[in-house]
């Protein structure tokens, strides 16, 4: 199993924050997928990067340590799991994302690699700080 994890200290309260990742939608948009859809606790995503193009459909879970975290039930992993996780500090609030994967080498081969995939991921996450930056300055 693989893993990426990022964290970012956002200069602002949890309570401002928070709702910005439980309103997962916009917050997954914030990633600069090609496609988002959200039903219910199910949410399709579409990207293409490198020489790829994949599609994952995905389940919200709720868990206790995190405020957003959701599993894939179809894509190109055998096992693909993201969490996000808050903290207050004197700073602000620390935002935590992990993500955990599986690549199922029979469906992406050669194509694609776990480097290949942590790249694209921390652009990403990365994407999804500078988005809870913007709204909570704003």
């Amino acid at each position: 199993m693989e893993s990426i994890s990022l964290s970012r200290t956002i200069d602002a309260p949890p309570d401002e924050v928070r709702p910005l990742i439980e309103d997962a939608e916009p917050f997954m948009r914030a990633a600069k997928f090609d496609a988002v859809t959200l039903d219910g606790d199910r949410l399709t995503i579409e990207n293409g990067f490198a020489i790829a193009r994949i599609e994952l459909d995905l389940r919200i879970v709720d868990e206790s340590d995190t405020v957003l975290a959701y599993e894939q039930v179809d894509g190109i992993f055998e096992e693909m799991w993201t969490g996000y996780e808050i903290e207050a500090t004197e700073a602000g609030t620390t935002v935590t994302a992990r993500t955990d994967f599986e690549l199922d080498v029979g469906l992406v081969g050669g194509v694609l690699d776990a480097t290949v995939i942590k790249r694209q991921r921390t652009r990403e996450l990365e994407a999804q700080f500078d988005y809870l930056e913007r709204e909570t300055s704003a």
